[in-house]
């Protein structure tokens, strides 16, 4: 399961611009050390995306203050009076600035999105399943050609909730429990089994709030009333009482869900890891390989401080979408069954259509989309995978675009 909130941004400062300068002890980047622990991203509700690294992308290494990259000056030459304060002010800008872009695009820019792609999930009757990211656009235009911009917007508020729900529980729990929230260097198979069994506890809180979040996203404009900020919340505790909206009796229990959105959470939060970590580790070694030189400008060698991290947590949140699309298919569908919830027409881009599936649990939902959507049935709406991430790329590489010249022009 998956928030989505940049990994290395914490809000203030983006990793490795941080607020704390590191003083003479500080390690370059190319050190052993560096990658040597990680920490836990927030907890990962199916859509959204997660995981963060302990350590901090260093920007200067060993060395006099305001000399970058372990006493390497740049181009030899030592700072003019003043240019090390205005660097350092740059630096926390530009991290921020890159920081917040990804932020922008993972929670604003891509929710069109998630909400084609949900939409297309849990739609059983679709005939054209959006395999490539061509069809998936021309339906993006149909839509907001038919219903306006706001269409394709939708629920955005509720997924803000739903993070901020799994943030809170994670961090309630690891203080009450010895449950680990952050792993160290030196962890051991019941540091590993405690912290994923703590991811497990707060997907199991955050799920009926989930539930309610994916029918706000799914809900066809065409119908619906104007859902208020917290509607969220309230249908995600009635969901819990028994009380609230009426449901059909196909509804599943949050019992049957409990597993299936278990198995979601903690699997794309392993992928995403073992990704992420590989990655990183393969750019430390890539940066420890071209050390700064005399010919070494300051540009790239401040472009390789922020931007490690960002490539790592694409490549990790990509990799672990891909590969667990099939089991976030099911899970949609087991959420949606029985909320009376009507999608808007996904073959056509106008109309829409109910959601009338009677699965009985994980396993009867596999076998139903096997017999009668074939293999492909399980990556209806893929193509917006693509879109997705697409964008992502493209606002990462203009935001690389924009601090090189602003760091040219300063220099």
């Amino acid at each position: 399961m998956q928030p989505r909130r940049p990994e290395g941004f914490d809000g203030l400062g983006y990793r490795g611009g941080g607020r704390e300068e590191p003083g003479p002890g500080a390690k370059p980047y190319s050190s052993s050390s560096d990658l040597s622990h990680w920490v836990s991203s927030p907890p990962d509700i199916p859509g959204s995306r997660n995981l963060h690294w302990g350590e901090r992308t260093p920007q200067y290494g060993a060395g006099p203050a305001g000399t970058p990259l372990g006493g390497v000056g740049l181009n030899d030459e030592p700072y003019p009076a003043g240019a090390g304060t205005s660097s350092e002010q740059l630096n926390r800008f530009a991290g921020f600035g890159i920081g917040l872009a990804s932020l922008f695009t993972e929670n604003v820019l891509a929710h069109p999105c998630i909400v084609l792609r949900r939409q297309c999930q849990v739609n059983y009757h679709a005939r054209n399943y959006h395999l490539t990211p061509f069809t998936i656009v021309n339906i993006m235009y149909s839509i907001n050609k038919t219903q306006g911009p706001r269409a394709l917007w939708k629920g955005m508020g509720s997924t803000f909730i739903v993070q901020g729900i799994t943030l809170g529980t994670e961090g309630i729990i690891s203080e009450f429990t010895p449950l680990p929230r952050e792993l160290s260097h030196k962890w051991s198979l019941r540091q590993i089994g405690g912290h994923l069994l703590l991811k497990s506890l707060t997907y199991v809180v955050a799920m009926p709030f989930y539930s309610a979040s994916l029918v706000e996203t799914v809900q066809s404009e065409i119908i619906r009333d104007n859902p208020g900020i917290l509607d969220c919340v309230k249908e995600g505790i009635g969901r819990v009482i028994g009380m609230g909206v009426p449901h059909s009796k196909r509804l599943l229990p949050l019992m049957a869900l409990t597993f299936p959105t278990v198995l979601h959470g903690v699997l794309h939060y392993i992928i995403s890891s073992i990704i992420q970590k590989f990655v990183l580790l393969v750019l430390k070694k890539e940066n420890s390989q071209s050390l700064p030189t005399e010919s070494s400008n300051s540009v790239q060698s401040m472009l390789d401080a922020y931007f490690p991290e960002l490539i790592a947590s694409f490549a990790a949140s990509l990799c672990a979408d891909v590969m667990i699309y099939p089991l976030e298919t099911v899970l949609h569908r087991l959420h949606i069954q029985g909320t009376r919830t009507i999608i808007d027409n996904t073959d056509l881009g106008y109309e829409v259509l109910p959601i009338n599936t009677q699965y009985e649990g994980m396993r009867d939902c596999i076998n139903t989309i096997k017999r009668e959507e074939g293999m492909l049935g399980f990556y209806k709406g893929f193509g917006a995978v693509v879109v997705q991430y697409t964008l992502h790329v493209a606002v990462l590489q203009l935001t690389k675009i924009i601090y090189s010249m602003l760091l040219q022009n300063v220099a």
